[in-house]
């Protein structure tokens, strides 16, 4: 017997004390990174080069730097396998959580690579964007191989692959449809709520859905238990677009690290915007006449447009929205009849992402 077992047991069946998601955060990563590392290794040097830097492994040079996401999707996926957990052999589970949690995380890198270049967002994790720095087409072809490097990963896990290549596929397809909405209401005079929620569930929902049903599928979980899990990150993912639209509006860039007030510069409609418009009062109707003119909107302007969306209910309807997605997201978790400890850690990791100030 080797001296892995204990981990791997540990990794499916979850931990005996609740523990918090700054502990459950650090864990996922010590167990995903390697891998993560190894997959973006095998690509060729200027490839390899540019992906590293946009993960924040190494500065524009090839330093060494910690400029990091969270690890948010893949530390749900193997949560979710935990909490999943029906198969006899831990072992052979926990691997397959861990390639499922790199592939979700390449699909989410390669989603920023493409999201920047598309709003022009010249910064991302506190410095600047891999477009800006290595040039929009490099920053490009990057994206795509960091998508097929995650679809052959899923690949490689055989006869279950396949299903996984048809989770993760169906994911990006609604990340894609929700991220062509988003640039085609920047066009549009007027978008219904319901269109805009669409849209935020495709572009945020539909991968963290994904991340949740792969770590129950490689648990062995049923289709029904894991159509439960995907639920649950699709609602959890729309309340974490709810309130990124809040803090894209009223965050502090400090903390954020995106710069504030660039949507509103753009004319997106976010769902605090789109909220306002649909409002009805003398605002939102200010609102879009801003909205409507041709000029550029500087900084005033945008500071005007950010008092009417308040004013019109916005903001307020925004963070209930948010509360109510949330409950819909621990709904589905409870339906999924989990393991109480991983359903702990679960439940500790939808708060973080739903009371957050970036």
């Amino acid at each position: 017997m080797t001296n892995e077992a204990p981990i791997h047991t540990a990794l499916l069946r979850g931990p005996r004390t609740r523990r918090s998601a700054a502990q459950l955060l650090a864990e996922a990563r010590a167990r995903v990174e390697p891998a993560h590392r190894a997959v973006i290794e095998v690509l060729p040097a200027e490839i390899r080069h540019v992906a590293g830097y946009h993960i924040g492994w190494w500065d524009a040079h090839g330093r060494p730097a910690d400029c990091m996401g969270k690890a948010v999707r893949p530390t749900l996926t193997l949560a979710s396998a935990r909490a999943a957990g029906r198969l006899a052999d831990p072992a052979e589970a926990a691997r397959a959580a861990v390639a499922a949690a790199v592939a979700v995380e390449l699909v989410h890198d390669f989603s920023l690579l493409h999201d920047d270049v598309m709003d022009e967002d010249l910064s991302r994790r506190h410095r600047t964007a891999a477009w800006a720095v290595f040039g929009t087409p490099r920053a490009i072809l990057v994206g795509d191989v960091l998508l097929a490097a995650a679809l052959q990963v899923m690949a490689a896990e055989g006869s279950a692959g396949s299903r996984s290549v048809e989770v993760l596929t169906a994911a990006v397809q609604d990340l894609a449809a929700g991220q062509s909405a988003d640039l085609a209401f920047e066009k549009r005079g007027e978008v219904s709520l319901a269109e805009c929620l669409a849209m935020a569930e495709g572009k945020t929902g539909a991968l963290l859905g994904a991340a949740c049903q792969l770590g129950a599928m490689a648990a062995g979980a049923e289709d029904g238990v894991a159509a439960c899990y995907r639920e649950f990150g699709r609602q959890l993912g729309l309340a974490f677009q709810l309130i990124d639209d809040v803090l894209g509006i009223w965050g502090d860039p400090k903390v954020t690290g995106k710069p504030v007030g660039s949507d509103l510069r753009a004319r997106k409609k976010s769902l605090p915007v789109v909220a306002a418009l649909a409002s009805g009062t003398v605002a939102g109707e200010h609102l879009a006449w801003l909205y409507r003119r041709d000029e550029a909107l500087d900084q005033q302007a945008v500071a005007h447009a950010t008092r009417l969306i308040e004013q019109a209910g916005g903001r307020d309807w925004t963070a209930a929205e948010a509360r109510r997605r949330t409950e819909a997201a621990l709904s589905a978790l409870t339906r999924a009849e989990p393991d109480s400890d991983a359903e702990d850690d679960l439940r500790t990791l939808a708060a973080l992402m739903t009371r957050r100030d970036h």
